[in-house]
């Protein structure tokens, strides 16, 4: 792996954020660095950061500076592409400001709010989308109530839908109140409308619906409407949870 044309390790983990220089050659004594799979323990390797895959402690680091990663919070109203050719609020109006093209990862029906993630790193939106590397989404439902006791076991075991079955990963009763219950759902499906869907079918249709989470990152109190870039961590969090 060594280039000799290559920058040092430790200037490269320390461009990336990961800590001071000093810091990052202590990372790869310790034999914390990883170099396409293979732990480094020589401070004397040089790499070509666009050729190699790093991680350090099993998370990778993100060396390309071309990349970004944004967490954006979806009100409801907003269709899911980045211009709408019906003059329909869409999320490409709040990222005027933004000179990268950016898509979005996976989509929310125009009245779903929450979470959703933009970049410009297709490798990691195709594995986020894709039901095969199981990335799960938490969403909060409003749902009308009362809740039989057995509907997370139904929901557990799998619910008929005309394009298939689908099953959460994990379900629970956030509160509940006369009419109305608010549940939390947690499943790795993408399918269109799949929560509206799942729901409707076992006799609770959703009033509203709010996704708080993609993977390890988390809505957090992001303002509607607004959206932040991912910390060094949440990338690398991301990328792990990908499989990358």
């Amino acid at each position: 792996m060594h280039d000799p044309d290559g920058e040092r390790l430790q200037k490269v983990l320390a461009s990336a954020g990961v800590g001071s220089r000093r810091a990052c050659e202590e990372l790869i004594s310790q034999g914390r660095v990883e170099v396409d799979g293979q732990v480094v323990t020589e401070l004397g390797v040089r790499i070509d950061p666009s050729r190699r895959t790093v991680h350090v402690d099993g998370v990778r680091v993100q060396l390309d500076e071309s990349k970004v990663y944004l967490a954006f919070n979806k009100p409801a109203g907003v269709v899911t592409t980045m211009s709408d050719e019906l003059g329909r609020p869409c999320i490409g109006d709040y990222l005027e400001s933004r000179p990268e093209r950016l898509f979005h990862v996976g989509r929310l029906d125009a009245e779903t709010e929450g979470l959703l993630l933009l970049t410009n790193d297709g490798e990691l939106a195709h594995r986020l989308q894709h039901p095969q590397y199981g990335v799960l989404k938490t969403y909060l439902a409003e749902v009308r109530g009362p809740i039989p006791k057995d509907l997370g076991r139904r929901l557990r075991e799998g619910v008929e839908l005309d394009d298939g079955p689908v099953q959460v990963d994990s379900f629970k009763v956030v509160d509940s109140r006369p009419g109305k219950a608010l549940l939390e759902i947690v499943l790795h499906e993408g399918r269109n409308h799949i929560v509206r869907r799942m729901l409707d079918e076992v006799g609770h249709p959703v009033l509203s619906l709010v996704r708080t989470q993609v993977g390890p990152i988390r809505l957090g109190d992001t303002r509607q409407g607004r959206w932040r870039a991912l910390s060094r961590d949440e990338v690398g969090a991301l990328h792990s949870a990908a499989g990358l």
